[in-house]
């Protein structure tokens, strides 16, 4: 059993980390563009991540899981993780950050 500190600070490293995978064919992180919906990591280190895709068909889903499980696996305190591709709600560019959408020269 984590502390609330400890799982605060998981929290924080899970976060750093998505920043870290980059959906191909944007050249922009998924925390960024809004493709995660819910990060849930349980007092024994159970993390379930609910995200989705910038189109259904997206060709880089797998890619994308794939970075996301690994670099998840790697942090410390983690113990199993699930990522869960949901559609609703449908992803808008709405839900990107403002840094994002300057990258993307939307502002």
């Amino acid at each position: 059993m984590m502390t609330p500190d400890q799982k605060l600070k998981i929290e924080e490293t899970i976060v750093d980390y998505l920043r870290t995978v980059v959906d191909p064919e944007i050249a922009i992180d998924i925390y960024s563009l809004g493709l995660v919906y819910k990060i849930d990591l349980g007092d024994e280190g159970d993390l379930t991540i609910d995200m989705t895709l910038t189109a259904p068909n997206c060709p880089m889903a797998d890619f994308i899981v794939e970075d996301v499980q690994q670099k998840m696996s790697s942090i410390p305190g983690v113990r199993s993780v699930t990522v869960n591709i949901v559609f609703e709600p449908e992803w808008t560019r709405d839900m990107m950050s403002e840094e994002a959408k300057l990258e993307l020269g939307m502002l």
